[in-house]
Order: C-alpha cells, then sequence, then structure tokens
C-alpha cells in the first residue's frame, strides 16, 4: 500500500504582502501555526531564518510537523498558548513575531469539535482540548443574560437577545449537545424574514462561542505587550486579524508603541523621553486583493498591521 499524503486544507492569507512587511534572517516565530502555511514560506524565501512555531492544538500540530520536517533542525514545535509562551520566555529573542489570528479551515472541516453548524458534531469548540469549559458547557450553564453579552459583544449579533432566551428555553427540554441542535436553536430564534440573508443565522453565534470560550480577545490583550518586550531590537511584529475587536486591540497597541510622546496633557513637559519605541510600517491595514479574496473566501475580512521595535523600554531608551 502506498503512504498517505497528507492533506492542506488551510490557505495562508496574504502571502506575499506577509513575506515582504516580515522579510528577516534569524529566528522567526509563527505564534499561530495552524497547518504552516506562512512557516513554509519564510523558510522557503530566507535561508538564513529559523521557525520556532507555537500552536495551542496538538492534532493540528502534527499536520504542521509532518509538513515542515524537510527543513530538518530549522524548525522547533512548541505546543501552547502564544500569551503564555511569550510571558514566559527564555532564551534567544525573535526577529519576527508572527501572529495569524484567523481560525484554520481544519477546524471547520476536520477537527470534529464543532466549529462548524454544517457538521452534527459535539459542540466543543476548544483549540485545546485538554483544557476549559467547552461550548456546550457555556450554552447548557451560562445564564440568559451572559449568553447574550457574549453574543453581542464577540459575535456583534442584533438577535443576541433572543437567541439567547431560546437557547435557555431549549436547554431546559434537553441538553444542547452538538453543532447541528445549536444551529437548529438559533434557526428557530431567529424570524424567518432573516433566515435566508447573505450569512447563514447561526454564523456569528457560532463566532462569539469559540471567541469566548478560547479566551480569544484576553490573549490577545495579553500577548501583544508579552511578545513585543521578548522581540529583538528592529525586529518586526506582524499580526492578522479577522474580527473589528481583534483589530481595534491591535491597532490601539500598535499606535500606542509608536508614539513619540505618551504623556498625558496634564504633563507640561514631556518626561517620557519623546523616543518612539516601535515604527508603524502600516499606518492603514493591508487587505486582501480581489483575487485573494476570490481565490479564498475566508481571507476577506483579514487585515494586515506591522511595526518595527526601536528600542526596549522608554526608561532604557
Amino acid at each position: 500500500m502506498g503512504e498517505t499524503v497528507m492533506e492542506i486544507r488551510h490557505r495562508p492569507v496574504m502571502p506575499e504582502e506577509v513575506m515582504t512587511l516580515a522579510a528577516a534572517d534569524g529566528l522567526v516565530v509563527d505564534g499561530t501555526t495552524g497547518e504552516g502555511g506562512h512557516s513554509e514560506l519564510f523558510l522557503e524565501r530566507f535561508p538564513g531564518c529559523r521557525l520556532m512555531c507555537l500552536d495551542a492544538d496538538a492534532e493540528i500540530q502534527k499536520k504542521a510537523k509532518e509538513r515542515l520536517a524537510v527543513w530538518g533542525d530549522r524548525v522547533r514545535f512548541v505546543r501552547g498558548w502564544f500569551d503564555e509562551v511569550f510571558a514566559d520566555w527564555q532564551g534567544e529573542r525573535p526577529r519576527v513575531v508572527l501572529l495569524d489570528l484567523g481560525i484554520s479551515v481544519y477546524h471547520f472541516e476536520e477537527s470534529g469539535r464543532g466549529f462548524s453548524f454544517r457538521g452534527d458534531e459535539p459542540l466543543d469548540m476548544r483549540l485545546d482540548g485538554s483544557a476549559g469549559e467547552s461550548a456546550a458547557e457555556a450554552v447548557n450553564s451560562w445564564s440568559e443574560a451572559e449568553l447574550a453579552r457574549v453574543i453581542w459583544t464577540y459575535g456583534e449579533e442584533p438577535l443576541s437577545r433572543r437567541i439567547a432566551r431560546r437557547l435557555v428555553e431549549a436547554r431546559q427540554v434537553e441538553r444542547i449537545e452538538t453543532a447541528k441542535q445549536l444551529a437548529d436553536r438559533i434557526w428557530e430564534a431567529v424570524p424567518p424574514a432573516k433566515r435566508h440573508g447573505r450569512i447563514h443565522p447561526a454564523t456569528k453565534t457560532f463566532q462569539a462561542l469559540r471567541i469566548a470560550v478560547n479566551g480569544e480577545l484576553d490573549r490577545l490583550e495579553r500577548v501583544l505587550g508579552a511578545a513585543f518586550r521578548v522581540l529583538e531590537p528592529g525586529g518586526r511584529f506582524c499580526v492578522i486579524t479577522f474580527h473589528s475587536l481583534e483589530d481595534r486591540a491591535v491597532k490601539t497597541f500598535f499606535r500606542e508603541v509608536s508614539k513619540a510622546c505618551i504623556c498625558g496633557p496634564e504633563i507640561a513637559r514631556c518626561q517620557c523621553g519623546g523616543k518612539p519605541l516601535a515604527q508603524d510600517l502600516t499606518r492603514h491595514p493591508v487587505v486582501p486583493g480581489d483575487e485573494e479574496v476570490e481565490l479564498n473566501p475566508p481571507s476577506r475580512s483579514a487585515k494586515l498591521r506591522a511595526i518595527r521595535k526601536l528600542r526596549e523600554t522608554r526608561r532604557d531608551a
């Protein structure tokens, strides 16, 4: 029998733009490796670079290890959440940090963890299935108010209260254990006139639950400062976001470290040294072109921002 051929489903987003902004020799940290698309490009394009590949998901990391095995000791794999890895960082400092915050096609089509409303799978949604609360546990135990808050905040779903109310009613009759059950209950909650729009009525609620279960926004807030501290002066920090709240957090952080002065208006004379910590390389976010969106529809909401670190801290500058 022939060898099993690994199938790669996920296309790396804005590959040329990332390679241009992040070009560097030395250590590159791919903080969200997934199936290894961006990592493979770094290894192909820049012979002087080495990759540290992080991922919280052991299953998808197996695919990346198989894909990148040909590069030998130029690649090292670490399993863990990026915020925790950078918080505990020791050793060589990276020249590039890349965070692609998108969810891989693998999770929707192969993981069997209920990320997609199209599958009849256990409702889990955890990227690290060994820790934390599953989406099923959340849906069956959170209060109606908490469900509504999460669905509105993370999914920007205008029918959040209506959906939350229906979920609480439904779980009193039968626990919601599968993605199909959840999608069906959301369908029931949505007025008939709104069931056949551009996206499925369950899309925003599924997104919101995934973000909440994995603590994605909290982790992003933590990793921005931690990764920037670890990054070597002169190094580049690139982040690809897919959600308005993600992009807002990245934009705010990058703007703050790129300011010449961070003293408040109550300070008559600059006390911070007036030297920015970083240079903003993308004053406006880079977005995919029409051709990429046509070939890779999930890229349509992607935004890429990048900075170059100039110095350590204002106090040390």
